[in-house]
């Protein structure tokens, strides 16, 4: 059964009251915390001007995290691939023999 959960989420003091799949919520949640944690660091770091540029900072900080995982899992497959197929070549002599 997908039952839908209401919740309210506050980023950089406002409110979002939202209707979430029950296993989405920790997660909603814990990403909340974490941008009022980075909004935090970029207010005490750097001269901001207004809640805007700090949330475009976190946006940019956010997404740039996500496609290096991105490029560092592409980099890991290709590596593997390649593990893969010498074990396949051995394989491959080993069963001609």
């Amino acid at each position: 059964m997908d039952e839908k959960l209401k919740i309210k989420i506050s980023i950089a003091d406002r409110v979002y009251p939202l209707t979430v799949d029950f296993s989405q919520e920790e997660g909603l949640r814990s990403a909340s915390k974490k941008i009022d944690k980075m909004i935090k660091q970029f207010e005490e770091n750097y001269a901001v001007r207004d809640k805007q540029d700090v949330l475009a900072m976190c946006a940019l900080q956010f997404a740039s995290q996500t496609e290096q995982k991105q490029i560092d899992n592409a980099i890991d497959g290709e590596a593997t691939i390649e593990r893969i197929k010498k074990i396949n070549a051995v394989l491959d002599q080993y069963l001609d023999k």
